[in-house]
């Protein structure tokens, strides 16, 4: 059986974004405004997606943080702070279970690509400052090819450029809407829950499910891949 192409996604999926948290409280802000100016800047992602818009991610998370920020007495001009946070996005570091990860996939051949809502740039920087970037074969992003992911033209865009069928890939990321999009569109979803969280039953229950990256070989090792719909599965411990 043909290995399938791992497709991860970037951020909070491979990209710790925790400490965003201190640089908004560097500004005035509480801690968790940094979980919602995330949640701000997917959803102006998604809606001008749908507005048959495309927008690229910097621009709406910079304008998200601007828009939250002002409701905060700040110890700094709003610009400033704005600019304080972002430069936090662009010096994020790997969460600890990605190396070993990207190594295992690797060693055992599979072929390994990013797609992200964000810009390649931001990937590469932050795999390159890992010295990871030889794991990985190619770097994607939606900005200025199709609508954010999940719409399914997302997901089709690294499977054309790879030439290569939807269903020979497997996305894994942190997100379940994510995850849901991919399956939609014809990927294997697996689900990154290293938070313990339930997964919601809106969505289309993804393929396998892991704890943490390192157990991504684990489940599409297995035979997950078959011509039946995939059901829900769990990486052994």
């Amino acid at each position: 059986m043909q290995q399938p192409v791992i497709v991860l996604d970037v951020n909070e999926t491979l990209s710790d974004l925790r400490p965003l948290a201190e640089r908004f409280v560097e500004v005035g802000a509480d801690p968790g405004a940094s979980d919602l100016w995330f949640a701000a800047t997917l959803r102006d992602g998604f809606a001008l997606s749908i507005a048959d818009v495309r927008p690229v991610f910097a621009d709406v998370a910079r304008e998200a943080a601007r828009t939250l920020l002002s409701r905060w007495r700040l110890d700094r001009p709003l610009d400033d702070a704005v600019e304080h946070v972002m430069a936090g996005l662009r010096d994020l570091s790997l969460h600890p279970d990605v190396a070993p990860a990207l190594r295992r996939l690797s060693a055992h051949g599979f072929r390994t690509v990013t797609l992200s809502n964000g810009s390649t740039s931001l990937a590469h920087r932050l795999l390159e400052r890992a010295g990871l970037l030889e794991h990985v074969q190619q770097l994607f992003s939606v900005e200025e090819q199709t609508a954010w992911k999940p719409a399914s033209a997302a997901y089709g865009y690294p499977a054309a450029q790879l030439g290569v069928a939807p269903w020979d890939m497997v996305l894994a990321a942190c997100h379940p809407w994510d995850v849901d999009g991919a399956i939609r569109a014809g990927l294997r979803g697996v689900w990154v829950n290293r938070a313990g969280a339930a997964y919601p039953g809106t969505f289309t229950s993804p393929t396998a499910t892991v704890t943490d990256l390192t157990q991504l070989l684990d489940v599409v090792a297995e035979p997950i891949l078959d011509d039946q719909a995939p059901g829900v599965r769990s990486a052994r411990p």
